[in-house]
């Protein structure tokens, strides 16, 4: 029981204006479990300071078994344990006190929180909850070598006292194997553990708690160890000879006989390999192991002649394959016994020279009865009689070839072609002339080599695909060739343009030098409105010799493309509109089409609007060459500078007669001469509208003036200018009466004209 402390606070302290807060002071209680006396125990005591001892205050507890399994006194305060406790199931318990007035069961105080605790004692022992235990140790392991852990645990409180303090110890199998008393590792204790004499041990192995003290309860399991093999066994021939016997004329391949070695190890440690050690015995035999009983097969690997040898003895010799190398001081891992091989004697078929097989090369465009080739074969016996040769129709039923049944000599039967087949095999058979049965066959493989008789051509597909907005020398396709003949120096193939398509402006083909070719546009902007198909020819040259060529065709097709440039239709027909287009498509539609129309009528209203401008500026430049110039002119002298005959002839115009207009019509200078104008009189423009309405006339009666309205330009200056004219064009003299030293105030500009006009100086004439 743990006695509890109060807070209270004497009468001597000083009064405060600050509210100061009650509240329990205690220690934890402590319980013992496992309790088996007949009346309730006294866990503890609470108490108020308020408590006058008087009866008037009633305390009461809550929370984890209040009310069942504690229980307290209402005047006094005491609590009591009811039921047994087991530490194991619960630690501590957790609850409230409260202390309330008996009368009116106000509280006096703020409800406290108060534990419980259970306290432990040694009631469980330790257990090995995952045991048996099944652990391995190899053979031959050296002394302290780990086995495999234990581990027991104790449902007792390991923070008190040393009720779950655990050590180990081996109760049998201790000579053998020892076990760590803190960390229950087990460990060989011999050795020359050997699996060949016992391959597995039982132990049984204990666990004290209380650290192995007196009273302290323990628990044991059982651990089995398996002693895993090692390679520390050789292999061994029961026999140093065995006898065999094989005629000579058993095929190559042929089993003579097995023998095998025993090893007294297990699993891989028995794994072996056998090997033939003389040199001669592995010239005629070969060895194998027979991986399901780890025999040796000994078999023919060259045909055997009664002739030449009769017996052979072979050393053969077995080796592990896994040789641990802790043990190669125990011996050498090998073994070696001696086969004898005797050879009996047979009646052989002939044998071919070479005997694997011959391979012969012809041209494809060799003519008929041409020599392919000779096979060889003779009769191995003594007799050695003579050889006849023939063909293996099955394997040449198309008989493209013939043999000589003397000599042997393959010649051809019919004319080869090499892209039909490349290589032709025939079986030749060959039998003694004096017994039929005695024949054997090789096998004779003719390579067709080629001669260049194919043109090459282009290869698939032969279409390609360009978009509307493709750039200049953007590359569309890449083509390549095939050629169905094979040159040993390898293909190399010549691109161009057909010859009619040479001057084609839209695409260019580019030789990449690996025996492809690109296609690239030559211009930009391609409509497949207009054309939304191009055939491009395309010559195709080999290498020969003789070089071959062709010609094929590239069809590329102009598409309509996305901004990605992914291909969207390359049919003419896909701007034809869909009959299926939704309502809002529609009306999109509609709308640009109406912004079309309106953009229409403004650019031939703005052009409209220049033509006017246009017009009226040719009107105010012809105008304004009629009436006024500022290149500065030689006089009539300066004859090239103007055709003065055009000028003069220019008021030279033929008499018109019009009925209707009444009298004759004079030349214009004869009305500029007759015409006068009074003084200070408004200006006369009939003359000048006579003069138009003539030249109107004169147009509409010309047949070679255009049908329809033109510009007509004529310089007609009229008459009565004060300053009199500048012109020297009627003048037919280099005399003249006027005098023109006005001409010198007009500024530099007249300065020349003046000086042609200017009265001669009395020097000049006197000189």
């Amino acid at each position: 029981t743990v006695s509890i402390a109060l807070l209270r606070r004497p009468a001597q302290w000083p009064m405060s204006h600050e509210r100061v807060k009650r509240g329990w002071v205690w220690n934890q209680f402590f319980v013992v479990e496992e309790y088996t006396g007949t009346e309730p125990l006294y866990v503890g005591k609470i108490h108020s300071d308020s408590d006058e001892g008087d009866g008037s205050i009633k305390y009461t507890i809550s929370g984890e078994g209040a009310g069942t399994v504690f229980i307290i006194d209402e005047v006094t305060g005491d609590i009591h344990a009811t039921e047994r406790l087991d530490r194991e199931e619960k630690t501590f318990y957790t609850l409230r006190a409260q202390a309330r007035d008996r009368q009116t069961d106000a509280p006096l105080e703020p409800e406290s929180e108060f534990v419980i605790k259970v306290q432990d004692i040694n009631d469980s022992e330790p257990k090995f909850l995952e045991g048996p235990y099944i652990g391995s140790v190899a053979e031959l392991s050296p002394i302290g070598t780990s086995v495999m852990k234990v581990m027991a645990s104790d449902a007792d409180d390991p923070n008190y006292g040393s009720s779950a303090r655990i050590v180990y110890s081996v109760l049998e199998g201790e000579r053998f194997f020892t076990v760590d008393r803190q960390a229950g590792v087990i460990r060989t204790a011999v050795a020359d553990l050997d699996r060949e004499t016992q391959d597995r041990y039982e132990l049984v192995v204990k666990a004290t708690d209380m650290a192995g003290q007196m009273g302290g309860l323990s628990g044991s399991t059982t651990v089995t160890i398996v002693i895993t093999d090692v390679n520390d066994n050789p292999p061994r021939f029961p026999q140093k000879m065995y006898q065999f016997s094989v005629s000579e004329g058993a095929a190559v391949g042929t089993s003579i006989g097995r023998v095998i070695a025993t090893d007294a190890d297990m699993g891989e440690n028995t794994d072996m390999s056998y090997l033939i050690k003389d040199e001669e015995g592995g010239e005629l035999f070969r060895v194998s192991t027979d991986g399901d009983t780890q025999e040796a097969v000994i078999t023919i690997k060259k045909s055997l002649d009664f002739e030449n040898k009769r017996t052979h003895n072979v050393v053969v010799e077995a080796v592990n394959k896994h040789v641990d190398p802790r043990f190669v001081d125990l011996g050498s891992f090998r073994d070696q016994t001696i086969m004898r091989v005797s050879v009996s004697d047979v009646d052989e078929p002939p044998i071919f020279i070479p005997p694997t097989g011959t391979i012969m090369e012809v041209q494809e465009d060799v003519h008929l009865g041409a020599l392919v080739g000779i096979v060889t074969a003779k009769d191995p016996d003594m007799d050695n009689v003579p050889i006849r040769f023939s063909i293996d129709r099955n394997t040449d039923q198309e008989q493209i070839f013939n043999i000589d049944p003397v000599t042997g000599a393959i010649t051809l039967g019919k004319i080869l072609d090499r892209e039909t087949a490349g290589w032709h095999n025939i079986t030749v058979t060959a039998v003694e002339a004096d017994n039929q049965s005695m024949a054997s066959q090789t096998a004779v493989s003719i390579r067709i080599l080629d001669v260049n008789d194919n043109p090459p051509e282009l290869a698939t597909p032969y279409e390609a695909s360009i978009c509307e907005d493709a750039k200049p020398g953007q590359l569309i396709h890449t083509i390549s060739v095939v050629d169905r003949d094979e040159p040993q120096s390898g293909h190399r193939f010549y691109f161009t343009l057909a010859p009619e398509a040479s001057n084609n402006r839209h695409f260019t083909l580019w030789d990449i030098k690996d025996n492809t070719a690109g296609i690239r546009t030559q211009r930009s902007g391609f409509n497949r409105r207009e054309q939304n198909v191009y055939l491009l020819p395309i010559l195709v040259v080999d290498s020969g010799p003789p070089a071959l060529s062709s010609t094929g065709t590239l069809t590329i097709h102009v598409c309509g493309c996305d901004t990605d440039g992914a291909i969207q239709s390359c049919n003419a027909t896909a701007y034809v509109m869909s009959a299926a287009l939704s309502p809002g498509a529609l009306i999109a539609l509609l709308v640009c089409i109406l912004i079309l129309i309106v953009l229409v009528l403004l650019i031939l209203t703005l052009k409209r609007h220049r033509k006017g401008q246009r017009m009226s500026e040719d009107e105010e430049d012809m105008r304004d060459n009629v009436i006024k110039y500022n290149d500065e002119g030689g006089g009539e002298q300066d004859t090239q500078a103007y055709d003065m005959s055009a000028l003069r002839s220019l008021y030279d115009f033929p008499e018109v007669k019009n009925s209707d207009s009444g009298p004759d019509l004079h030349p214009v200078p004869q009305w500029i001469q007759n015409r006068v104008v009074g003084d200070g009189g408004p200006a006369d423009f009939t003359v000048f509208k006579g003069y138009i309405r003539k030249k109107v006339e004169q147009a509409d009666a010309d047949l070679s003036v255009p049908p329809y309205d033109s510009f007509q330009t004529y310089a007609f200056e009229g008459s009565s200018s004060p300053a009199l004219s500048l012109s020297s064009i009627r003048t037919l003299s280099t005399t003249s009466e006027q005098d023109f030293s006005y001409l010198s105030d007009w500024g530099p500009r007249f300065r020349q004209l003046a000086g042609y006009y200017a009265p001669a100086q009395p020097e000049e004439e006197g000189s």
